[in-house]
């Protein structure tokens, strides 16, 4: 059974999550030829100032 996790900055909308996990889902059955009810894929939101990118908080390279 498949599990993909994906963590992204916290502030995507539902649909544009939705679309997400249905393109991953195609590609998981393309790549290894499995039914889609058996791919699970987990979206997990991370706040910016709990993301360390290049040493730093990802918040002050990337502010709002």
């Amino acid at each position: 059974m498949p599990f993909v996790r994906i963590d992204l900055w916290k502030g995507r909308d539902k649909g544009t999550k939705k679309k997400l996990i249905k393109n991953v889902t195609s590609a998981v059955v393309e790549s290894i030829g499995c039914p889609p009810e058996a791919v699970q894929v987990v979206i997990g939101e991370v706040e910016k100032e709990n993301w360390g990118l290049g040493g730093a908080p990802a918040d002050e390279k990337f502010p709002d």
